[in-house]
């Protein structure tokens, strides 16, 4: 349901492309390791390949605060801001070029 909604959510903004789903299904969010699909995810930003991260919540990000500080702090270095739909919230929001 949720890759659903998402894929509609982001198809439905005609300035977006949808890069891709990253769902570790299964896998607890308490520890980012083992979530290959996250890593994947983090790995296509760093080469430039997303520019936005868009998910359902905080706790579907991770769950760890110290991890998602980190992951939060390595993408606005990058200028790729996260968007947390539950909270409504972006950490920050990058400036206009």
């Amino acid at each position: 349901m949720q890759i659903d909604h998402y894929t509609s959510y982001i198809n439905s903004n005609p300035e977006w492309q949808l890069a891709g789903i990253f769902a570790d299904d299964g896998i607890s969010g308490a520890n980012t390791r083992k979530r290959d699909e996250f890593n994947r995810m983090i790995d296509e930003c760093l080469v430039g390949k997303i520019d936005m991260v868009i998910t359902k919540s905080i706790s579907r990000f991770t769950r760890n605060t110290l991890d998602c500080l980190k992951y939060i702090r390595l993408l606005k270095d990058r200028g790729i801001p996260v968007y947390f739909e539950k909270e409504n919230l972006t950490p920050w929001i990058p400036k206009a070029k």
